[in-house]
């Protein structure tokens, strides 16, 4: 983990409520898919922690929802304006853990930490399929981003209005794939849970205190004792989580 100050490239409404923001500045603390950065928001204590959704030598870019005060304020951030971001938390996904033909699932604000994961399974030479879960079609993003990377993509909208009607369990019923990674709500999870046959690995959204392991306010209950969520996830195996 570092902290550093990073200057804000963009910040862009890109669906409803669903910004994507370009940061520059040091990326080295970044070593894994599925990490996430931890934002200072000036006049709140608590910082806001944030999947990173893509990275390279000098940029991160990350993908948030405004749903409260602190991403409010971060919705107003214009270009050259600079953060206070410890960057480079949590453990991310394992991308050899993959098999030869992996699924992403996405729900929702679930899906930006999968896009940086997709890109490296692809350039491994792996056949990604992506499934991507939303409400309704005005809340699509990045379906044509995961194609541009060269991924089979479905997706999946509650109320028909855009690919398959239904969840994103309805969509995965006709892939071929021999491991999975997902990141969503904790329904969308344990759906996934009572569908799934193969390993896997599950990013876990949940609300954060300190973000870097100092507090027990993100717990989870795994077989081998209670671990956070900040440090000893968000990711974790299928196979050690109590459901």
């Amino acid at each position: 983990m570092t902290q550093g100050i990073y200057k804000v490239k963009s910040n862009t409404l890109i669906a409803p409520s669903v910004y994507r923001m370009e940061l520059l500045g040091d990326t080295s603390a970044l070593t894994r898919p599925g990490q996430f950065i931890n934002i200072k928001i000036d006049g709140l204590f608590l910082r806001r922690p944030i999947s990173v959704c893509d990275y390279n030598d000098s940029e991160i870019t990350v993908i948030y929802k405004v749903v409260g005060e602190g991403t409010e304020i971060l919705s107003q951030c214009k270009t050259n304006d600079v953060l206070d971001i410890l960057v480079g938390l949590g453990n991310g996904f394992d991308p050899e853990k993959s098999g030869e033909k992996p699924l992403l699932i996405g729900g929702g604000v679930g899906v930006p930490p999968l896009y940086n994961l997709c890109k490296q399974l692809i350039n491994k030479g792996k056949s990604v399929s992506v499934v991507l879960g939303f409400n309704t079609k005005d809340e699509i993003f990045y379906e044509n981003e995961f194609k541009a990377l060269g991924a089979t993509v479905t997706v999946a909208t509650a109320d028909g209005s855009y690919g398959v009607k239904g969840f994103v369990t309805d969509a995965m019923k006709d892939i071929d794939y021999d491991f999975f990674y997902t990141c969503g709500p904790m329904p969308m999870f344990k759906a996934i849970e009572s569908t799934v046959k193969v390993s896997g690995q599950y990013s876990f959204e949940e609300r954060m205190g300190c973000g870097f392991g100092a507090c027990m306010g993100c717990s989870c209950k795994t077989k081998y004792g209670n671990k956070r969520i900040c440090k000893d996830g968000p990711v974790m195996d299928r196979e050690e989580i109590i459901w």
